[in-house]
């Protein structure tokens, strides 16, 4: 099982000096195919009274980015996704899933079938923002304390130093030119399925 480190900062990363200095975790693992496989990272921090700052980027030119708004079927775009459980106390977990639009499919649930989107949960879509350039994009998503705590139930002082949330990165393209999937956490099934909470990884608050 892998373990990132997420890093603690005293403000929102705005530039990118602020996400230079945030570890980079590789999207790597293929266990289904291995036809396509670009250079995909991800990167987290946690801001006290704020929140979660998660940043994925993956070294692709020109995207796959045909679905637009929220809700959208953008895994069947080039997506790049972040799955977690952010409360240890619950078995249900998000899935953010978006493309180089900044399109969005976000939902909470135990598994694939019995999920709730968000907008549903919290009254509003996670804010997503997308950045395309020459051979790369990326997306970064604002998971707030306080839509954390409405989601789930919970209080936001649970986000200690060495506070572990479980979860996984995807790159995927479910209708892409090339049918992929990457992970950051290899997920052991026979058939593409990335709603397998079993195979999360750990990502732990440092100090």
């Amino acid at each position: 099982m892998k373990e990132y480190k997420i890093k603690m900062m005293d403000h929102a990363p705005m530039c990118p000096k602020c996400w230079s200095r945030i570890e980079k975790t590789m999207i790597d693992e293929c266990v289904w195919m291995d036809d396509y496989k670009p250079v995909c990272y991800a990167q987290v921090c946690y801001v006290k009274g704020d929140g979660f700052y998660a940043r994925l980027t993956c070294e692709e030119t020109n995207p796959k980015a045909v679905h637009e708004g929220f809700f959208s079927d953008v895994y069947k775009d080039s997506c790049l996704e972040m799955f977690a459980k952010w409360d240890d106390a619950s078995d249900k977990y998000i899935n953010i899933e978006m493309n180089s639009k900044g399109a969005s499919l976000i939902a909470l649930g135990a598994d694939r079938h019995e999920r709730t989107r968000i907008d549903q949960l919290c009254g509003h879509p996670f804010e997503v923002k997308a950045e395309v350039k020459e051979n790369e994009w990326n997306v970064t998503v604002h998971v707030t304390e306080e839509d954390l705590c409405k989601i789930y139930g919970m209080s936001a002082d649970k986000f200690v130093p060495g506070y572990v949330i479980m979860g996984n990165f995807y790159k995927c393209g479910d209708e892409t030119d090339v049918e992929h999937y990457v992970m950051w956490n290899p997920v052991g099934t026979e058939n593409p399925d990335y709603h397998r909470p079993e195979f999360f990884g750990r990502m732990v608050i440092e100090a």
